[in-house]
């Protein structure tokens, strides 16, 4: 993996409290997830697990929860979240660090879930090959494996590499009131889409700093297809976190699928 990658899929969770801060009104899919896991029976895994937005209303639902996910910085930031629960909770909650392409737990789960475009960051097909084999050696027979992403926005994918696209001013939760601006880039060859986020404090503007994200653009029609090739059938595919209907008008595809025998 290049330079470039390796950053845009590290550099936007190295700050846990600004993440913390972006998503905190972001619970749709937290209520979703919430309402599989406890469907489910537990025990869940969850592959980009973070710093448990997700996992932990889980484990306050009484669920039992393994989270894998590759950023040390978030990891750390649950344990520390971890702290402020109950001894119930905390029991509940089984972090790792590790890669969603690689990691074996030797363990199965009745519940598998790739949360909030944690599938984005794999980049090229053997990527997805890997991860796509690695939930299945964590699946139960009968399993249910479920991964959301966003849907390719063409405005997204069109706009101009050296325009910048700001937004009011707002406080960052270590750095004070900054301005904020976004740049887009699309790499058709590779469907990649690089969001550069630059980031500079009022007080001391001197301070400007940027944070990449690369996120793989992967359409539906395509989705489905490495999902068929990998071994999986698709039981639903829903177009919000509501069980609404895939369409021309969705923005998010969530997708249940389970092993094929």
């Amino acid at each position: 993996m290049d330079h470039e990658l390796i950053a845009g899929a590290h550099a936007h969770y190295e700050d846990a409290a600004y993440y913390t801060h972006s998503y905190s009104q972001r619970i749709k899919d937290t209520q979703m997830y919430v309402e599989l896991a406890v469907r489910s029976g537990g025990p869940v895994l969850e592959i980009g697990v973070g710093n448990g937005r997700i996992a932990l209303p889980i484990a306050r639902h009484g669920i039992d929860i393994t989270g894998i996910d590759h950023s040390r910085p978030m990891l750390a930031d649950l344990r520390q979240r971890l702290k402020a629960e109950s001894k119930l909770v905390r029991g509940r909650v089984t972090p790792v660090f590790g890669d969603m392409r690689t990691t074996r737990l030797r363990k199965r789960f009745p519940l598998v879930i790739a949360t909030f475009n944690t599938a984005l960051h794999l980049y090229e097909r053997p990527d997805v090959e890997a991860f796509l084999a690695c939930v299945r050696s964590h699946l139960t027979a009968r399993g249910t494996f479920v991964v959301d992403m966003s849907v390719p926005m063409p405005a997204d994918l069109v706009r101009e590499p050296s325009k910048a696209y700001r937004t009011p001013r707002f406080r960052h939760p270590t750095r004070g009131v900054v301005r904020y601006e976004e740049r887009f880039d699309y790499d058709r060859a590779r469907q990649i889409l690089f969001v550069s986020m630059s980031f500079s404090p009022i007080a001391e503007p001197e301070q400007e700093f940027m944070t990449p994200l690369a996120h793989r653009q992967f359409f539906p029609k395509e989705w489905e297809a490495l999902l068929h090739y990998n071994g999986f059938e698709v039981t639903h595919l829903f177009g919000d976190f509501h069980g609404g209907p895939f369409d021309r008008t969705s923005e998010v595809m969530v997708w249940h699928c389970r092993a094929r025998r």
